[in-house]
């Protein structure tokens, strides 16, 4: 038996409940992402749905700079009180500009620059993430109306853009500290998140 003909999907114990784990190659990339399913995608309801970007050092190592590992935990929470959902992780890293980019756009944050201006004053893109491939991972998994758990717009914007039905888009502000304020009020003041610091 070749590895080609043992499907990469699995099942998923975590401290949330037991979820389905399936990896999606991305051949123009060379990338492999991730859709964690919990209870059939087909129903009634539009399927509560998270897309997550990579973000090594909030996801696996707690960094109190952003909101992620706390977004991605609050997702995964959401979907097992529900009893279905997915969160498809995407391995964008750094809003798309990669790891290294990212701890050189740390480097400058630590100087005074916010977190968009870091970026672009290494050249790079405020935000480089594009949503197609989760729109494929979606369709691939038989989901087409979704609630989406995202305090970004665009994400919701590309989605429909590319055939995603977003019949509804749900906050979610959470692990909001010192260290992060910040970076969370330079991408509601400038990058157009909704998000209400006033309010949280």
């Amino acid at each position: 038996m070749s590895i080609d003909e043992v499907p990469s999907e699995a099942r998923l114990p975590t401290k949330h409940g037991e979820f389905n784990i399936r990896v999606f190659h991305e051949s123009e990339t060379n990338l492999d992402h991730v859709a964690l399913t919990m209870g059939e995608m087909t129903g009634p309801d539009p399927v509560l749905m998270r897309v997550h970007s990579e973000c090594l050092t909030g996801d696996a190592f707690g960094s109190l700079r952003c909101d992620c590992g706390s977004q991605l935990d609050a997702a995964l929470a959401a979907i097992a009180k529900k009893g279905w959902g997915v969160v498809v992780y995407l391995r964008q890293e750094g809003r798309g500009i990669g790891l290294h980019a990212k701890i050189q756009a740390y480097h400058l944050q630590d100087k005074g620059a916010d977190t968009l201006d870091a970026n672009l004053m290494l050249g790079l893109p405020a935000d480089a993430r594009n949503y197609r491939i989760a729109s494929t991972m979606l369709e691939a998994l038989g989901v087409g109306d979704v609630c989406l758990l995202s305090n970004n717009p665009d994400k919701a914007k590309q989605l429909e853009e590319y055939g995603i039905n977003v019949v509804e888009r749900m906050p979610l502000i959470v692990g909001v500290v010192n260290e992060n304020r910040d970076y969370l009020e330079t991408k509601a003041k400038r990058m157009g998140h909704e998000i209400d610091l006033d309010g949280e």
